[in-house]
């Protein structure tokens, strides 16, 4: 099956711009923990909650520091055309639950979940291995030796 069945379409976007507040509002608003950062319709980051409580609050920002600020921009992402067989399998390799859905112009068209995949799949294998992959510590949001020793 390809993403572009299973992806989820309607896609809210953070702005660089935005302050975190806004961003924290906007994933509340939806019951989300994360939101991908498009500037016009080009991906340029990530931020989940966690960016916003470790990378901001954590380290002294304020409820106005630009999601630019805490955000990640090294985004990791999948094509819509892509088979969610071997997507599954990324996502479990980068230990990520969600991956933003591009086209080939590298825009940004959805959001896959593993969740999306699961629904629309007969068989759970391919979620249960990459979920089994996601659940190891480490991967690609590890927030580091530095800051989980900070203030605890």
């Amino acid at each position: 099956m390809r993403v572009s069945e299973a992806m989820t379409r309607d896609v809210c976007v953070a702005r660089p711009d935005h302050t975190i507040e806004e961003a924290a509002r906007m994933m509340l608003a939806i019951d989300v923990g994360l939101l991908p950062v498009g500037d016009d319709d080009r991906l340029v980051g990530m931020i989940t909650d966690r960016d916003i409580a470790v990378r901001g609050i954590g380290t002294g920002k304020g409820p106005t520091t630009e999601v630019s600020e805490v955000m990640t921009p090294d985004v990791k992402y999948c094509f819509s055309d892509e088979d969610t067989a071997h997507v599954a399998r990324n996502m479990g390799d980068l230990q990520v639950r969600r991956l933003p859905v591009v086209d080939r112009d590298k825009r940004l068209v959805g959001i896959l979940s593993l969740a999306d995949v699961a629904s629309h799949e007969n068989d759970g294998r391919r979620v249960g291995n990459a979920l089994r992959e996601i659940a190891q510590p480490g991967g690609e949001h590890n927030q580091g030796e530095e800051e989980r020793g900070r203030g605890m």
